[in-house]
């Protein structure tokens, strides 16, 4: 009892106790006892005063018994030792029991030497002690070791009582430390990789397994090296699992896979002061994949769970899974997504594919594969919600939408109305989802709401591109745009340029989308100067327009544009029948009519395909009498792939201007030709037509032709190409004195286009024209 109630005596561990101290844990323990006991006998005022004020000198660490409740009347315990028996265990601490104890302390000197003279007299007795210097015996120890005396004792090595040496006189030796291990001293393990057993899985799939095993395997990534050979079996083990997910996606579902370490050894010759000899050292590491293929799984049963379609078919015709086959995981991945795309194209958004249940017969190598498909119900387009930071409101969505309320449900055009929000370029993130209504719509079918959830992205926008040409110098264009300042999709457009030989201000406004899906209208309000060989005009121009044109997110097969416009414009001409440059003052007003067929791969960069694009501007001089005009023009131009690097590309340009003289066209509105878009090594409009001073006058015709082979190896590319053309007086083009210019390109492709640099020289050159041009522009030359 006593034990439990004093924890701390049950903390004791160790080795055991003197007969001493064996009385004195006794006694403590009495005494702690009766403490205990005493403590029940103080009144309970006394035994507060004694908690508020514990003894100063107590010890920490030895707990205090609690007292018992005043109320509380203990047995009376007999001790287990008594008083008589205690107080004779007690030993003796008196004087008279002990004289030891009045004597006075000794010096710590005085105690040594008395130690040392007792220890001497001791081993003389046994004639063992070792004679010190001047004779006298030098104690020992127990075991018989001579020691040196401390305190007065005199020194008996004459080492230590000689001086010590000068500090010039005493040799240092230099400590040598251990070299450092050399740069090379770290070797890496070799090894190869062996594959054992593919070849006949390989003849059953028609996959090569093996070379699907090498693009994903560890060991043939670490190229034959290994820190150790615990980096080999890691990697071994891992490659061992890969094999078995390789094996078990082709239908091969008990195939075994052993793997071991293989040592080759290998003998070298190393000489020594012109001797030979031959030895043996171990050879690189072959990690050896052993494989059993075993047999291959193949379907026995194919079960769809789905309610009937529309039409009952719908699901077998669109699963290409058949009984018989093997059970291979990209086939059965593939039927599933092919399904899971199907179901929304013909009605129904709510489709979903459960989880698959392949049930495998080991005995005869077959399967039992369980499809659950929740088709949900049957759809037709409703109305639109739009929800989020907006961009603008739900009935433009419905603009921009090609289906209209009750047309089937198909997830095509639910991309197609994303893809268009997207062009808009108003968005950071756009998401199109159709939500359940209930509201019937006839057919078994029921109405879905399209819900657009709009981010609206940051609408303001700032531009720039710059440009060189031979006989255009060079050309920097800026632009801030809001895309958005009139909702919905109504930009305006700020544009500046500086350049060489023009420069120019103007603003635009345009309402994308405007009224229907990829329609366009435009009003422009621009000033410019132009300063070239063949006129210097000062222009203010204002025009409006319509027009579907492609986009890069949005290619269109058709294209077109109309609109009209009015041209107030200051410029110089060569007047033949005075021999001196006059400026005159033109006013003209306009209509121009576009239409355009695109059947290439690609806006901006072009590898197949070709387009036509016609161009009709009936237009009118005010100046004096009203004269009226058409100018047409014509381009066609085709791209083929020879091969996947190269391409051939071809254009050809024909232009007309009838109805009204040379002389009554402002220089501005005459066809020229040369320059990097036109024919490459001449300057800017330096064909056709010149004046005594060999400056360009411009004509009423021109012709065209280019060719080009373009080579690209990544993002770069080499271009070789040939132009021609020339421009003439009259108004129809006579495809004479045709002018040829040569030279070669640099493309860097970009994720918006290709940038180019054309270096090309005119061939049979004549006085004037420069030996070298450049070209430096973004996009192909067309």
């Amino acid at each position: 009892m006593q034990n439990s109630e004093n924890p701390r005596l049950l903390k004791r561990a160790g080795p055991p106790r003197s007969h001493r101290g064996l009385i004195l844990s006794a006694s403590l323990f009495a005494l702690g006892y009766a403490g205990s006991a005493l403590a029940q006998q103080v009144p309970p005022a006394a035994a507060e005063s004694q908690e508020e004020s514990p003894a100063p000198d107590a010890p920490g660490d030895i707990a205090v018994p609690t007292p018992p409740p005043a109320d509380v009347t203990l047995p009376e315990v007999e001790p287990i030792i008594g008083d008589d028996e205690f107080d004779d265990a007690i030993p003796p601490i008196s004087a008279e029991d002990d004289p030891e104890l009045d004597r006075p302390l000794e010096s710590i000197a005085e105690f040594e030497r008395r130690q040392a003279a007792a220890r001497a007299a001791d081993a003389s007795s046994d004639g063992d002690a070792p004679p010190s210097a001047d004779g006298t015996p030098v104690p020992a120890l127990a075991d018989g070791d001579a020691v040196e005396a401390i305190g007065d004792a005199p020194i008996t090595d004459s080492e230590l009582a000689a001086p010590l040496p000068a500090l010039e006189n005493f040799n240092v030796e230099p400590v040598e430390f251990a070299e450092p291990e050399e740069a090379d001293a770290h070797r890496t393990l070799e090894y190869t990789v062996q594959v054992n057993g593919l070849a006949g899985a390989d003849a059953t799939t028609g996959v090569d397994l093996a070379d699907l095993f090498g693009d994903l395997s560890a060991l043939y990534d670490g190229d034959g090296k290994a820190e150790n050979g615990a980096m080999i079996r890691a990697r071994l083990s891992g490659d061992a699992e890969l094999l078995q997910r390789i094996l078990a996606s082709e239908g091969f579902y008990d195939a075994k896979v052993e793997t071991r370490i293989d040592r080759t050894p290998r003998t070298e010759d190393a000489g020594a002061d012109g001797e030979s000899r031959a030895r043996r050292r171990r050879g690189p590491l072959t990690a050896v994949i052993d494989v059993t293929p075993g047999q291959r799984y193949i379907f026995s049963s194919i079960a769809i769970d789905a309610k009937p379609t529309v039409p009952p078919t719908l699901i077998s015709d669109y699963f290409p899974l058949s009984v018989g086959e093997p059970i291979v995981a990209e086939r059965v991945q593939g039927a599933e997504a092919a399904l899971a795309l199907k179901l929304p194209e013909e009605g129904y958004p709510f489709a979903t594919i459960g989880q698959r249940d392949i049930l495998l017969d080991g005995a005869s190598g077959t399967g039992d594969y369980t499809l659950p498909v929740d088709i949900g119900p049957r759809a037709r387009f409703g109305g639109f919600e739009t929800t989020g930071d907006l961009a603008f409101d739900a009935d433009h969505v419905e603009t921009l939408s090609r289906f209209k309320r009750g047309d089937l449900y198909d997830s095509r055009m639910v991309d197609d109305l994303r893809q268009a929000l997207v062009a808009t370029g108003l968005f950071s993130t756009v998401a199109v989802e159709p939500q359940k209504t209930g509201e019937d719509a006839g057919d078994d079918t029921e109405y879905v709401t399209m819900l657009v959830t709009q981010d609206a992205g940051p609408p303001r926008t700032m531009a720039a591109s710059a440009g060189y040409g031979t006989g255009e110098g060079i050309r920097l264009e800026g632009s801030w745009t809001h895309r958005n300042l009139f909702p919905p999709e109504g930009a305006l457009i700020v544009r500046g340029v500086a350049g060489t030989q023009q420069q120019g201000i103007g603003a635009t406004f345009r309402r994308s989308n405007a009224g229907r899906r990829d329609r366009t209208f435009e009003l422009v309000a621009e000033a410019s100067r132009n300063n070239y060989n063949a006129f210097e005009a000062l222009t203010g121009r204002l025009a409006a327009r319509v027009s579907v044109e492609s986009t890069p997110i949005w290619q269109k097969k058709f294209t077109y544009s109309y609109g009209a416009e009015l041209i107030a414009t200051s410029e110089d001409d060569y007047d033949f029948a005075r021999g001196v440059r006059d400026r005159d003052l033109y006013y003209i007003i306009g209509l121009a009519g576009q239409v355009g067929m695109d059947r290439t791969d690609s806006l901006l960069d072009p590898t197949k395909g070709f387009r036509v694009t016609a161009l009709v501007q009936p237009e009118g001089s005010l100046s004096g009498k009203f004269t009226p005009y058409a100018r047409t023009r014509l381009d066609v131009s085709g791209y083929y792939p020879v091969t996947d690097s190269i391409v051939v590309a071809g254009r050809v340009r024909i232009g007309s201007i009838l109805g009204a003289a040379r002389e009554r066209l402002a220089p501005s509105r005459r066809f020229y030709a040369g320059g990097g878009g036109s024919v490459r090594g001449f300057g800017y409009q330096e064909l056709g037509p010149k004046d005594p001073n060999l400056d360009p006058i411009g004509g009423r015709s021109i012709n065209e032709a280019a060719l080009e082979a373009r080579y690209r190896f990544g993002n770069f590319g080499v271009v070789g190409f040939v132009d021609a053309g020339q421009v003439y007086r009259g108004s129809t083009p006579t495809f004479s004195d045709l002018r040829f210019g040569a030279g070669i390109g640099a493309r860097y492709y970009t994720n918006f286009g290709p940038m180019r640099l054309d270096v090309a020289t005119p061939i049979d050159r004549r006085p004037g024209e420069a030996r070298i041009s450049v070209y430096v522009s973004i996009g192909q030359a067309f």
